[in-house]
């Protein structure tokens, strides 16, 4: 924290501007040391927060022609000293900015420091300094409003609510084990179940909350699966409005899955087409086969696509075996030939699935999936009703020891436990959700936490 941290905070590669930054007791001298502001004297260059014009230089030299700003503590995103350097956005202005300022007495930032400076400097709790890496990774504009709301503060303060409730259970434990003989009013075990109650209901309203959390943050797991030749690449290029599979009619041509990103209404897809489900004596085919099995697995969606034109073979009952307990829409493909099963034939042998005919050819069934997806998992457009939202893993882990402990507090109290037994699953509970905040965590935890950012974040 004493050292003063450099980095480039902009995406590598030519754009209009590239961004360096720095972050230290010493980045304004260090600033100040390689800006030369253009027909001004030198000590305007420390006007406050005022985006200057100039070139950065080295020595004689001149490195670029830039815009820089000086943000004096504490009103700055780490609440430290702040320089930032506005150069040309080619890959060499930045590059030789930056080496300039580590020659100059700066360290290169490590993953995600500025944003850890902020949090342990208290400008952000932990919460809102994990949603700083979700707000830019947003991959819809619903997960980007997920995202900003936490930033702003809104699942800090539903913890700390509920954390203000369970330590005034633990104050009233403590000054009836301690006090005994005082004239303190006896905390009840009907007021502290009610209490327990309370933090067990606001906990489990969080943790409602994650399912569609997680779908927002990192994308509903749709697997696409099919025998070769079915139609499984033809609705990936479908879905997408875009030709992204090779699609022939040669058997096997996927042998590898491919992984996509789509929107749905604000529904984010990580759609994955993988190589045809069928016994073969390829060795390369063989792999893309089990990748794709090991695919099924972790999906939360599965299209299964089946011809409708031809004989359900081996690996087509295969494939109903595979699915039979997933989450599944089964689509009936090449309903533009001439049909050999009906529709009612596929309705018994998939009962309680829904079933889509389609024809990727012909693009039909495609509007009537996307439909389907928004039925099944949101019941239409998502609508961000509340500010807690719980996408994060981490969270959601926490949430659940939390629970626990304050069920257990409950059940303890409804057999009338004394009051002595229910301090330290109290405090666990106080303390995990204090973790999620930063309240209470350790070092390796921050660290692992901010090793997911990138370095001028």
């Amino acid at each position: 924290m004493s050292e003063t941290i450099a980095a480039i905070s902009t995406a590598v590669g030519e754009a209009g501007i590239g961004i360096v930054r720095m972050s230290g007791k010493n980045s304004i001298e260090i600033g100040k040391s390689v800006f030369k502001r253009i027909n001004s004297s030198f000590e305007e260059v420390l006007e406050n927060k005022k985006l200057l014009y100039g070139h950065v230089v080295d020595g004689d030299d001149i490195i670029d022609e830039v815009l820089v700003v000086f943000m004096k503590e504490p009103f700055t995103y780490t609440r430290e000293n702040m320089v930032e350097i506005y150069c040309h956005g080619g890959i060499i202005p930045v590059k030789k900015t930056l080496e300039l300022l580590l020659r100059r007495g700066a360290r290169l930032a490590e993953p995600g420091e500025f944003t850890k400076r902020a949090f342990l400097n208290g400008r952000l709790d932990l919460s809102q300094a994990e949603a700083v890496i979700d707000v830019i990774k947003a991959k819809t504009e619903k997960s980007y409003e997920v995202s900003l709301k936490q930033l702003e503060g809104g699942l800090s303060k539903e913890i700390e609510g509920i954390r203000e409730i369970l330590l005034s259970m633990i104050a009233h434990i403590e000054v009836s084990i301690d006090f005994p003989e005082e004239d303190i009013q006896e905390v009840t075990y009907e007021e502290l179940i009610e209490s327990g109650e309370k933090v067990m209901s606001r906990i489990g309203r969080l943790l409602s909350t994650s399912g569609r959390g997680k779908i927002l943050r990192d994308g509903l797991n749709t697997v696409i699966l099919g025998k070769p030749n079915v139609g499984k690449s033809s609705l990936l290029n479908a879905v997408l409005r875009e030709n992204r599979a090779i699609v022939t009619d040669i058997p096997g041509t996927t042998r590898d899955v491919i992984e996509e990103y789509i929107n749905i209404d604000g529904i984010p897809l990580k759609i994955m087409d993988t190589a045809g489900i069928r016994h073969t004596e390829d060795v390369v085919e063989k792999m893309g086969v089990d990748r794709a099995k090991e695919m099924l697995e972790k999906a939360d969606l599965i299209i299964a696509i089946f011809d409708i034109s031809g004989e359900l073979s081996e690996d087509d009952y295969h494939i109903i075996d595979l699915i039979k307990d997933k989450q599944t829409i089964v689509l009936l493909n090449k309903t533009d030939l001439p049909k050999l099963y009906d529709e009612g034939y596929f309705a018994e042998i998939f009962s309680g699935k829904e079933i889509i005919t389609t024809s990727m050819t012909k693009g039909v069934g495609i509007d009537e999936l996307e439909d389907s997806i928004r039925r099944m998992f949101y019941q239409g457009d998502i609508t961000i009703e509340s500010d807690m939202i719980i996408s994060n893993i981490r969270h959601k882990n926490l949430l659940e020891q939390a629970s626990d402990n304050i069920h257990s507090v409950i059940e303890d109290l409804k057999k009338q436990v004394p009051l002595d037994c229910l301090e330290v699953d109290l405090r666990s509970c106080w303390e995990n959700l204090g973790e999620i905040t930063g309240e209470s965590i350790g070092e390796d935890v921050l660290d692992r936490i901010f090793r997911e950012f990138c370095i001028g974040k």
